[in-house]
């Protein structure tokens, strides 16, 4: 495809101005409208060399600068030069390119050669998968396709919390008042349970905060009977937690959680104690951050016990010796910022050069109408309950909408799921948000349904209007404003998923085909297709058809399904 950016600098280049291509590029902006054209170049760096006016030189080299065939013309405006984009070869470049590489399009080798790891969702075992967990898991969900998609060799990791010291408590709580046959039934629900007891009887009881320390500490020292209890517990949990998975479309490549880190820690330890980097502050191990405007990092507790940053250090070094990684992305929520700041100084400290490599990807929190989350207190929404109620408001729609639908239970699903999904990822992910179940199942506006919908109508068209791909066109056919404002958006498709990696921010993706939602429901009210004379009909279904294959691609990114009827 095209780079049009690129035939601006190499035409401003070419007119010698004493400027590399690099500085060129940096003072092209985009106008606020398209009358203004579709690139401007500003003159303002030029005053020197030129000795003139930035409107003077401007107006120059405006008569100077030889466009070629890209470009429909070329004109000063006040210090600027506006280069409009000849709208022929904007919708062949657009169209042909979409045509070839149908659901590659957008993608590049830049991660040719390279292995990004995403680590996210990371829910606690023996706690409930619950709407807070949402976040991580869809973010992570993404950005996982999103580097796949641009060509890195990447891998799904999901840390689960599978360590510390509240299985010391659920560890106390099942020997006091545990039930193994209920917890079989209803693992979550009853584990919870457990940990809410606990909580509130310790509240009143001191000695069970020592009992839960004094358990976890068996675990780590590999007492049989607490591996046995947590092994259990672990696998009860997953067992649950997958079944949100799987509604979600969701994989990983590791299961791998902070207790697989267990034995690595006291190797790591050592290598901070030969690197002169522990301290001892009351009996504690800390590394002293305060030089780096941070608090000192606790890496062994008094009793000897392990924390998360130990944890997530020996994880980190295990992760570069055993995948190698270039990218190393962690999809936790903003209140872990200062944890990760302090542990990946001290891997820096330590003296690992991939320090960097390691990128903390952070969201804002979720809380309820009522208040916050909280496990401890039994304040929660499941996950998986949002999930099914989706899905069940989304089937009686249908059914009231669209009976004679086939498989309404199977588009239901895609459709109830990825209105959940499009929502979280439509605003910036470090926003704090409101869960609010009205919300969440509305189906109108710029929502996950609505692009669905169109997806569906615009598979509707081609079938109705016998539509071949392999058709030949006039592209300069397509010249209607509302035609090439949706050409337009369709040729900066690509950029936007360019932009989604390099910031680590799906929403970018989501809000670029809300617009090319919006632009094709413009188009196809304003510009009939099945009753056009022929050859613009055949033109008018090649649009429509790129424009399908976009918005499948935008809505596989973002872990969405395009159904093809609703």
């Amino acid at each position: 495809m095209i780079d049009f950016k690129q035939e601006v600098v190499e035409a401003i280049f070419e007119v010698g101005n004493g400027l590399d291509k690099e500085e060129i590029e940096s003072l092209i902006e985009i106008p606020p409208s398209y009358d203004m054209g579709d690139y401007a170049f500003a003159c303002f760096r030029l005053a020197k060399t030129y000795r003139k006016a930035p409107n003077l030189i401007a107006k120059e080299l405006a008569v100077e600068i030889d466009g070629g065939d890209c470009f429909q013309k070329i004109e000063s405006v006040g210090p600027y030069i506006n280069f409009f984009i000849n709208k022929a070869k904007l919708t062949k470049t657009v169209i042909d390119s979409i045509r070839e590489r149908g659901t590659e399009f957008g993608s590049t080798d830049i991660g040719q050669g390279r292995k990004a790891l995403v680590e996210f969702s990371s829910p606690n075992i023996a706690k409930p998968f619950h709407i807070g967990h949402i976040r991580s898991t869809v973010i992570g969900n993404s950005l996982y396709k999103i580097f796949k998609f641009q060509g890195f060799d990447t891998e799904r990791l999901n840390h689960l919390g599978d360590y510390g010291t509240q299985f010391g408590m659920l560890i106390a709580a099942y020997r006091k008042w545990g039930d193994m046959e209920a917890i079989e039934a209803d693992p979550i629900n009853e584990l919870l349970k457990l940990y809410v007891k606990f909580n509130e009887e310790a509240e009143k009881d001191e000695s069970l905060k020592e009992e839960a320390r004094y358990w976890f500490k068996e675990l780590e020292n590999g007492n049989e009977d607490a591996l046995e209890l947590w092994q259990w517990i672990r696998d009860v949990s997953l067992k649950e937690f997958n079944k949100v998975y799987n509604l979600l479309g969701i994989e990983f490549d590791s299961y791998t959680g902070e207790s697989f880190y267990s034995d690595k820690m006291p190797g790591v330890i050592e290598e901070m104690e030969q690197k002169g980097l522990l301290e001892e502050s009351e009996g504690a191990a800390i590394i002293d951050l305060e030089d780096y405007g941070m608090p000192p990092a606790l890496i062994k507790k008094s009793d000897g016990s392990t924390l998360y940053t130990t944890r997530d250090i020996a994880a980190a070094i295990y992760r570069k010796e055993h995948y190698n990684f270039n990218k190393n992305i962690y999809v936790v929520g903003s209140q872990q910022n200062l944890h990760f700041k302090q542990w990946i100084k001290v891997i820096e400290l330590m003296g690992y050069d991939w320090a960097d490599d390691c990128v903390h990807v952070p969201f804002g929190m979720v809380s309820l109408e009522d208040g916050t989350l909280s496990t401890r207190r039994g304040r929660v929404v499941f996950l998986e309950d949002v999930l099914e109620k989706a899905i069940a408001s989304t089937l009686k729609i249908m059914e009231e909408r669209n009976p004679d639908l086939d498989n309404k239970e199977e588009v239901a699903k895609e459709v109830g799921i990825g209105a959940i999904i499009f929502q979280e990822l439509f605003n910036n992910r470090i926003k704090d948000y409101v869960f609010s179940w009205e919300r969440t199942l509305s189906f109108e506006g710029e929502t996950g349904p609505y692009v669905q919908y169109t997806h569906a109508r615009a598979n509707s068209l081609l079938q109705k209007g016998n539509f071949n791909p392999d058709d030949a066109i006039d592209y300069a056919l397509l010249d209607n404003d509302d035609e090439i404002g949706l050409i337009r958006l369709l040729y900066k498709f690509p950029d936007a998923v360019i932009d989604a990696l390099d910031r680590y921010e799906p929403s970018i993706i989501t809000r670029h085909i809300i617009e090319i939602t919006k632009a094709f429901n413009k188009f196809y009210n304003s510009c009939p297709v099945l009753s056009a004379e022929k050859e613009l009909k055949s033109a008018r279904l090649m649009l429509v058809y790129v424009t399908k294959m976009v918005l499948k691609v935008g809505l596989g990114l973002l872990g969405i399904k395009a159904p093809d009827r609703m």
